[in-house]
């Protein structure tokens, strides 16, 4: 029996990504990304409703992700959903959906970002890839 979990996302960066390491020396990043969803209520007036994304990457995506994200950038988000679950420290369950990423696309154009670099090409790892929008074969 087939299944799959895949998400893509593209949205803004909400808060700068925050790399940890684990206790074996895997990198860790994590950040949050808003997608905006326009809809006309049954008044007729448009609304805007806001979702919030925690986004989750591993090992070189991780140390990537540093190089090429940060807060107010729009970012192509592509990866698998997770529930985590724990008790808080008031004794009730709590559940989080995470996106673990496979795939992170800076779609800010190159060297727009303070600070950073400007990479050329693609960027490969044996599991995950770093695009940069410049490099796409359409306009």
């Amino acid at each position: 029996m087939v299944s799959v979990n895949k998400i893509i996302v593209i949205g803004n960066v909400g808060r700068d990504p925050e790399l940890r390491y684990t206790a074996n020396g895997k990198s860790m990043v994590q950040f949050s990304v808003a997608t905006n969803h326009n809809y006309q209520n049954p008044s007729g007036e448009w609304q805007e409703q806001t979702e919030w994304f925690r986004v989750i990457a591993w090992n070189q995506l991780a140390e990537r992700v540093m190089e090429r994200i940060q807060k107010g950038s729009q970012a192509y988000v592509e990866g698998r959903l997770q529930t985590r679950t724990w008790t808080g420290n008031d004794g009730k369950e709590r559940k989080e959906v995470e996106i673990i990423a496979n795939t992170i696309l800076a779609l800010d154009r190159r060297g727009e970002m303070a600070g950073v670099p400007s990479s050329g090409g693609m960027r490969r790892s044996n599991e995950t890839e770093i695009v940069d929008p410049d490099d796409l074969p359409f306009d």
